[in-house]
């Protein structure tokens, strides 16, 4: 498995912090797939941005769906987030 510099929950400032936050809001914890963006703040502001928008937004699919579309896609790209 790779390792990626991240930064950590303790040491978060400005952007980070806030993303960081929001992730706490969203999901109880902050997840390792939104802390491997934490060294370019910008790009994770737009993953989440994204990733809410793919997931929560308008959609001909439910929530549920969602997830399992991306759970079925993981397992045959063998990821196993």
């Amino acid at each position: 498995m790779a390792w990626i510099r991240t930064v950590s929950e303790d040491e978060a400032t400005g952007d980070v912090a806030r993303q960081y936050e929001a992730a706490r809001r969203r999901a109880g914890k902050v997840y390792q797939v939104v802390k491997i963006h934490s060294l370019r703040p910008e790009i994770m502001r737009t993953f989440m941005e994204l990733y809410i928008k793919l997931m929560h937004g308008e959609s001909g699919l439910s929530r549920m769906e969602r997830e399992a579309v991306a759970t079925v896609v993981s397992r045959i790209n063998q990821c196993h987030y």
